[in-house]
């Protein structure tokens, strides 16, 4: 396995990929900066890697263009970890990796993929934020699109297997391949999100769906009669805020997911002083629904109905009886994934506020979203009742870790 740091500082991963990786042959560490070249060749020799790890100086963009179809000499793996958005070097990084190489993605510009900044992020990543309460997964949805977007113009496409949002960053590990007809179905894993101006309601608008013709011929058509989301929402009557393209396809691929769990049971990686975390973490994305894109969150949903919030594991009980499939999220505890419509989530909201009445000082404006959504009596007759395979006990694993001291998160620039 070759592997390109391409933004490699002091080469500090770049020498973990040399002592800790088994397979790696050769781990080529670039930076722009001169210095910082130069102590990663020393740290390289300082650490017994110098004969796997090469320091490199230059421009990343210029070092991955350069190395474009070398193959046995090209890189298998491709590490971009920039102070800031990495959209500057995907371009290039699609191009570099070999066919069916693995590329490592981070970006730590949470301040726009969130959707402080929707035209920022636009510019830079070809899609717009809608600033909803699934702000995490909606910016590792909209890195993939970025990624995707960018190998399709080299008659390649992205396969994600493992998208992480990890405590003011986003990262991901997709595998590049050059198959022309996966590329056509490319459209068919994008969507724009209709997000209500009035409420935590969404619909998603698929760009396409993807058909297979009998017999193997044209295996992908892009149909453009695409399900078609409502033109206001239902239950507020509020207009629609657009976001996306995102990526609508599943993030996580569950064989390399379970694979690395069982690597972290099996006790293969000790040594680190996070397996703990990293056990909670693969356990949460183990348990998140694949095909399902974006969440509510129980904070969100009572703060619009002013009502006192039930307990997830009711939520999660309503919806499960109801005949829909629920999960919560890696990155946010309190999240609602489910493939039940809105319609469905609000009746089981409804029902609940029928138990647990709201405040009529709450509801004395007619035009509020709490007044709207609750005017309509529910179809759904909500069941809260766990049973006992509902209660059985979960993996055991810290699945949300606290942050690591106060005011965690990213400092200002060097």
């Amino acid at each position: 396995i070759r592997v390109l740091d391409a933004l490699a500082a002091t080469g500090l991963r770049s020498i973990r990929y040399a002592k800790e990786v088994p397979g790696v042959r050769k781990v080529v560490a670039n930076d722009v900066d001169a210095d910082a070249a130069a102590a990663c060749g020393r740290n390289a020799a300082e650490n017994g890697a110098a004969d796997i790890c090469e320091a490199h100086c230059g421009d990343a963009v210029d070092f991955m263009t350069a190395s474009r179809g070398k193959g046995s000499q090209g890189f298998d793996v491709i590490d971009l970890d920039p102070y800031g958005s990495c959209a500057p070097f995907l371009d290039a990084a699609v191009q570099a990796v070999n066919d069916g190489g693995l590329l490592c993605v981070t970006s730590t510009d949470m301040t726009v993929l969130s959707g402080n900044y929707p035209e920022v992020c636009f510019a830079k990543y070809g899609s717009m934020p809608t600033k909803a309460k699934h702000l995490h997964e909606f910016a590792l949805r909209i890195l993939v699109h970025a990624i995707e977007a960018a190998a399709a113009k080299y008659q390649r496409h992205v396969v994600p297997v493992l998208s992480l949002s990890i405590d003011f960053y986003v990262r991901v590990f997709v595998r590049v391949y050059k198959r022309p007809a996966e590329v056509k179905k490319s459209a068919a894993k994008r969507a724009f999100v209709l997000q209500s101006a009035g409420c935590p309601s969404f619909y998603l608008q698929p760009l396409a769906r993807s058909l297979d013709r009998e017999g193997g011929h044209a295996a992908a058509l892009l149909h453009r009669k695409a399900t078609v989301a409502p033109a206001f929402c239902g239950e507020t009557g509020a207009p629609f805020k657009i976001g996306g393209p995102i990526w609508s396809a599943p993030l996580h691929d569950p064989e390399w997911v379970l694979a690395g769990l069982d690597r972290v049971a099996a006790g293969v990686d000790a040594h680190l002083s996070t397996t703990e975390r990293i056990h909670g973490m693969l356990t949460a994305v183990s348990e998140e629904l694949l095909d399902v894109p974006l969440y509510y969150t129980l904070p969100d949903l009572c703060s619009a109905l002013h009502c006192a919030s039930p307990k997830m594991a009711e939520v999660r009980a309503a919806l499960t009886h109801a005949g829909y499939r629920v999960s919560q999220h890696h990155r946010e505890p309190d999240a609602i994934k489910t493939d039940a419509p809105p319609r469905v989530l609000w009746d089981v909201f409804r029902c609940w506020v029928k138990k647990h009445p709201v405040s009529e000082k709450r509801l004395a404006e007619p035009r509020s979203a709490a007044a709207k959504i609750l005017a309509t009596a529910p179809v759904l007759e909500a069941n809260f009742a766990t049973t006992a395979a509902m209660r059985a006990k979960a993996t055991k694993a810290r699945r949300w870790a606290p942050n690591p001291e106060e005011h965690w998160g990213p400092k200002a620039a060097a």
